[in-house]
């Protein structure tokens, strides 16, 4: 007869053996909670530095679309100041057309009396003609602007909040306590970040849109005026042409 009793179970002793630890430590219940305490606090903290990033990605490209904004007006300016000196060259032709057909014969010299001359066109202010954006896109870049001086002063150099010391001294203070956010002071600080950051990049993504909006319409105004100064420019070379042709008969 075996000394071993009925319930006696041979597997015992090596279930007992293969039981993990609860935690990491192996310290039990108490080690396990401290260990998922610290794995959620570990990745709050990486999604609150990713949407830091990406806030100052955004806010890069927000800069980045203002100076396209500005470089474009810039090009206006470029478009409208050659407009106009096309136009004074074409008057200037006209003009000297008139002086051809006087000096031609005396017929054409009394066709220039009392034909109506020419509208003289107005001199330009300090050499530059002024040019305003379309509304649209000016709204959208003084909006733009705004926003980023609030930014650097919050957020100096786009720094990246990166350790927990960063967050305990940031004022995070909501001014409605919710109590969505949980308990721990650090991991209130955290998701309150997280939030704010989210706001942030609503906001931004607003006015992007609107710079994009803005720069499209400019672009397909600016383009209007392209067609129309490629039509006065093919025009000025045929009076040109036809002027010179004029003198060389003389």
């Amino acid at each position: 007869m075996s000394a071993l009793p009925r319930s006696y179970n041979p597997f015992a002793e090596d279930e007992e053996e293969d039981v993990a630890p609860a935690g990491p430590g192996g310290g039990g219940g108490a080690e396990r909670q401290r260990y998922l305490q610290q794995e959620v606090l570990r990745r709050t903290a990486a999604t609150a530095d990713s949407t830091t990033r990406s806030l100052s990605l955004l806010y890069e490209s927000e800069r980045i679309g203002v100076a396209a904004s500005e470089e474009l007006v810039r090009q206006g300016e470029a478009l409208k100041r050659t407009e106009q000196m096309v136009d004074k060259m074409d008057q200037d032709l006209k003009t000297s057309q008139r002086h051809i057909n006087s000096i031609k014969s005396v017929w054409g010299g009394l066709v220039n009396y009392f034909k109506a001359k020419p509208p003289e066109s107005k001199p330009e202010q300090n050499g530059a003609p002024e040019y305003y954006a379309n509304s649209r896109l000016k709204e959208a870049m003084i909006s733009s602007k705004e926003q980023e001086s609030k930014y650097q002063e919050s957020h100096p150099n786009l720094r990246k909040l990166d350790s927990d010391n960063d967050f305990n001294k940031v004022d995070l203070v909501s001014s409605v306590q919710s109590d969505t956010y949980p308990k721990n002071q650090q991991l209130r600080a955290y998701h309150q970040k997280i939030d704010t950051n989210l706001d942030e990049m609503s906001s931004g993504l607003s006015r992007l849109k609107s710079l994009a909006l803005g720069l499209q319409t400019e672009i397909e105004e600016q383009d209007d005026m392209l067609d129309r100064l490629t039509k006065k420019v093919e025009t000025l070379d045929v009076n040109i042409k036809n002027t010179d042709r004029k003198v060389r008969q003389l």
